[in-house]
């Protein structure tokens, strides 16, 4: 059943399906695009820290672009590769957390906003966001495709884009402690739900099928094969 955010993904793919057919027509690389998206992201947690919110925020909004774009030009270009795929989950993962380090810094050194308990909490919300990953990338090498949660990376990137963009520090920054508290909670719920799944379908694995990734009975594939761009998250 589609959820919310694929159909945000099709309307954003539809508007900005111009500047992916100008991308994949000139051939730009799909992991030169992941690698300028990374360090705008980058640049969004170093600017988080500096406690420019709102500014943090928008700059979030425009990595969103290449955050879809590198896959579908991939596709498009018949450049998708194991080692793309392996790039663009890597990235991902230093993007995450330069954003949650970035959050950190804000709230141990903003003079206004100084929080201890925030600085904990963001903490625990980078070792969640890594074990979402994590525990989906495991259980994809284990052959099965736990790609389940409440909450996933596209998700995790519209938090942590929008509000601050349209609301930045308002009522005294209390709009982004909502979002942070909510973004470690749910990681953590996320990476649990992904540990049950998997111990539920390797405990009966004879009730109900599991969703393989490849199939374990077809001989290994050379590592310069096709593969979908799309990160663990």
């Amino acid at each position: 059943m589609p959820t919310p955010t694929d159909y945000a993904k099709k309307g954003a793919l539809r508007a900005i399906e111009p500047a992916i057919s100008f991308l994949a027509r000139h051939s730009v690389s799909p992991n030169a695009i992941t690698t300028v998206g990374t360090l705008l992201t980058v640049a969004a947690g170093v600017v988080y820290g500096t406690g420019h919110i709102m500014t943090a925020g928008w700059i979030m909004a425009v990595t969103a672009f290449f955050d879809v774009v590198d896959g579908e030009v991939a596709r498009r270009t018949g450049r998708s590769t194991v080692f793309g795929a392996f790039y663009d989950s890597t990235l991902d993962r230093v993007a995450d957390g330069a954003l949650m380090a970035g959050l950190t810094v804000f709230y141990a050194t903003n003079p206004i906003h100084h929080n201890i308990y925030m600085m904990v909490v963001c903490l625990v919300g980078i070792i969640g966001t890594f074990l979402v990953s994590y525990t989906r990338a495991r259980a994809e090498s284990l052959g099965i495709d736990a790609k389940v949660g409440v909450m996933q990376r596209p998700e995790r990137i519209v938090l942590l884009s929008a509000p601050q963009a349209l609301f930045g520090l308002f009522w005294n920054g209390w709009v982004l402690i909502g979002i942070v508290i909510l973004l470690s909670v749910t990681a953590w719920i996320t990476a649990v739900q992904r540990i049950a799944f998997v111990h539920r379908f390797t405990q009966h694995p004879d009730k109900k099928p599991i969703r393989m990734v490849s199939d374990p009975a077809s001989p290994a594939k050379p590592a310069g094969i096709a593969a979908s761009r799309r990160a663990q998250s």
